[in-house]
């Protein structure tokens, strides 16, 4: 029978700074890596996370809550949609972000986050 895990963004395994304006904490759990990512506000993934991934465009899926603030997503396709406080998200590869609004937008992710702005 399996245990019981229990862990804490406050004790996270490792803290991924972006270039300037956020961060994410990461755990591992039950074999599963899960975020919790900062994102103040002028954050932009293709200004802030694209020099880390090397990508023209996220190119990890994202599973997600909002705690608080906004994000707006464009897709490569060029759809676009916002997201914010109590949205439960499912974004696909293939996207840029950024921060709506002048209050940070803080998120946790259950999705592809192994490799999320990790530095070589």
């Amino acid at each position: 029978m399996a245990a019981a895990e229990v862990r804490s963004f406050d004790s996270p395994d490792e803290v991924r700074e972006f270039e300037g304006n956020g961060r994410a904490k990461v755990v591992q759990v039950a074999g599963h890596t899960v975020g919790l990512g900062t994102f103040e506000p002028g954050w932009k993934w293709s200004e802030n996370v694209k020099p880390i991934a090397g990508t023209d465009s996220c190119q990890v899926s994202h599973l997600g809550y909002v705690l608080s603030g906004s994000m707006q997503v464009r897709m490569d396709d060029g759809s676009e949609v916002e997201i914010g406080a109590g949205d439960v998200v499912a974004i696909p590869p293939g996207h840029d972000a950024e921060v709506a609004g002048p209050e940070p937008c803080v998120m946790v992710d259950f999705g592809e986050f192994g490799d999320y702005a990790k530095r070589g």
